[in-house]
């Protein structure tokens, strides 16, 4: 098909970037923005490859950010075409990371391109922010680039995460937020015995009941006007030998937090604590914090960004702060706004990935009003 759009997300699809293996997809970009001007800044960090590109000298500046890296594809057998091979059907482009989120970058650099090319002397600057690091471990991603513009204080005014947000028409959800997510690995500390001397023995699953209905009956919050309640799900339990007649010596609980910005990390462990305390359990706690929750409020990139929409789609779009979480929860710590805008999220991470032919093109001049709306 003769268009950069979807050529270019053609081209990215094609290289099996299974994360955190880029497989030559930011060379490809990066080529492409060094011929518009852009200042390349190649970040590494282990096994990911990051990099930082800006164009224009002073002023605010908008950034929009990625990731290159998609999740396995799981079987091929399963897809309708080999997952790494590009195929358009029915106007929809098939391919792993077609929607999430090779079809929403090569919507940017054409959308930068194109800007450029009218507008060659914008004002501001115009950055990208690529990680090959965001669908696994998401360790020397983002995090690592963000920690190292925040030392040099490097200025991030605006960001939009190429995320895809839109939910049954293009443009109609965008994510203005997200929550945050901590999760408990907590085990619960007993005396293994014969289940036929129970007085010998000391049971942790019995004695953690109490504590595990309260856990579970708690309300955290009430959220707000941006964010639902926080959510605490029990994900995983164990305990005992496999054996009918061993009274377990440990009982592992998993449980993790979705939380608003009613709640802090820290709030939601000091509670923890106090109700494990109050069953006089011992146990051992280790946490693990996943992001912080953000929320970019009204604004100068929510308006241009639901300008854009409705000039381009008719289309009035709804703010949301549901679902996962998103590279956006370590952008807004540099103080940035921050939105995430994409194409619809119907089939990413599922076996026949796809994204409309002309969502990605109609996405490419989304990105470019607000470009323009932001640096002109």
């Amino acid at each position: 098909m003769d268009c950069p759009v979807i050529q270019l997300a053609q081209d990215l699809i094609a290289r099996p970037s299974i994360s955190p293996d880029d497989q030559g997809c930011q060379a490809l970009i990066i080529e492409r923005l060094k011929k518009i001007g852009f200042t390349i800044e190649e970040m590494p960090y282990g096994d990911t490859l990051n990099f930082w590109a800006h164009r224009g000298h002073s002023g605010e500046t908008l950034a929009f950010a990625g990731h290159t890296d998609v999740v396995p594809a799981g079987d091929p057998a399963k897809w309708k075409t080999p997952p790494f091979t590009p195929t358009i059907i029915n106007q929809h482009l098939y391919g792993r990371g077609a929607a999430d989120m090779k079809g929403s970058i090569a919507a940017m650099v054409v959308a930068a391109e194109r800007f450029v090319a009218k507008h060659p002397s914008h004002t501001g600057r115009l950055a990208f922010l690529i990680t090959s690091d965001e669908e696994a471990k998401a360790t020397n991603g983002t995090v690592k680039v963000v920690e190292a513009l925040m030392q040099r204080n490097e200025r991030l005014d605006y960001c939009l995460v190429g995320e895809p947000s839109s939910q049954s028409q293009l443009g109609d959800m965008v994510k203005n937020g997200r929550r945050g997510s901590i999760t408990a690995n907590l085990t619960i500390l007993g005396t293994q015995g014969h289940v036929a001397y129970p007085h010998l023995a000391d049971n942790p699953v019995h004695r953690a009941t109490a504590f595990l209905q309260e856990l579970v009956s708690t309300q955290w919050d009430e959220g707000n006007e941006f964010f639902p309640a926080t959510s605490m799900q029990i994900a995983n339990v164990q305990a005992g030998t496999g054996a009918n007649n061993v009274i377990p010596g440990e009982f592992f609980i998993q449980f993790n937090f979705r939380f608003s910005t009613e709640l802090t990390d820290t709030m939601i462990r000091e509670r923890v604590k106090s109700m494990l305390e109050r069953h006089q359990l011992k146990y051992e706690l280790v946490w693990s914090l996943s992001g912080q929750p953000f929320l970019t409020r009204t604004g100068k990139l929510v308006d241009a960004t639901v300008q854009a929409i409705s000039e381009l789609t008719n289309r009035n779009t709804e703010l949301s702060t549901s679902g996962g979480t998103s590279d956006g929860r370590f952008i807004a710590q540099m103080g940035a706004q921050v939105i995430e805008l994409g194409p619809l999220n119907a089939t990413i991470h599922k076996v026949d990935e796809c994204v409309s032919v002309d969502d990605l093109q109609q996405l490419a001049r989304i990105y470019e009003r607000i470009m323009e709306l932001l640096l002109l």
